[in-house]
């Protein structure tokens, strides 16, 4: 077994038994920055454990609080904002229908750490996240995801933004999104990452394309 597969399986143990203790101490056994941390393993084991969910192995509560230990340890050793902001069109983050909210955690550090301006909605159902869109004119949303029911959902969303005329990129990202390659485009989606720090070049060429369209 190598040094990562044996780390994989300490944490999702660790996780498991909602030790977070153990859980620091693996990560800084590590030796890995917690954006690489995260992505590498705390996105990686939740992934797994979420699938185990589905298959009846693990419980709801295991799922919930493993994801509670991974978001309390980064909200310890990632930075809120980067030195300077830079101007883009209005960009937002939400997690839609879901409990899950490490990976919206992840994906606003990175982004900030960039030197953009995040608006994190948080957990949001359906209805009220297309109000929050509109009412605060985002142009770029970013949906994260762990349930494939969760990912399903952004259909729904993409079609309740058209038929208001609103002219959002709506970018996916979480484990339903990396399990199938082709389900950001079924459901609408101008784009997905199989990481944070994939999602910057994303916003990047998004902010261009908003600005194009503004000109």
């Amino acid at each position: 077994m190598s040094n990562a597969q044996r780390l994989h399986h300490e944490l999702e143990t660790a996780l498991l038994s909602l030790n977070k203790v153990a859980t620091r101490r693996i990560y800084k056994d590590s030796g890995l920055t917690p954006t690489e941390f995260a992505e590498e393993y705390f996105m990686p084991v939740l992934d797994l454990i979420g699938a185990k969910w589905e298959r009846g192995e693990v419980a709801l509560s295991q799922i919930y609080v493993s994801g509670r230990i991974c978001e309390s340890l980064l909200n310890e050793l990632l930075p809120s904002d980067g030195p300077e902001l830079k101007k883009t069109p209005n960009i937002a983050v939400a997690v839609l229908e879901d409990s899950h909210l490490l990976g919206k955690r992840l994906l606003c550090s990175v982004l900030r750490a960039g030197g953009y301006k995040i608006t994190d909605f948080g957990q949001q159902h359906l209805e009220s996240l297309v109000i929050r869109v509109q009412s605060e004119k985002i142009r770029i949303l970013l949906v994260s995801t762990l349930m494939l029911s969760s990912a399903l959902r952004v259909k729904e969303l993409r079609r309740r933004l058209d038929t208001l005329g609103l002219k959002v990129k709506l970018v996916v990202g979480g484990a339903p999104f990396r399990f199938d390659e082709q389900l950001w485009q079924e459901v609408g989606a101008d784009a997905t990452s199989p990481t944070a720090s994939g999602a910057i070049a994303i916003v990047q060429r998004l902010s261009r394309e908003v600005h194009g369209e503004n000109i």
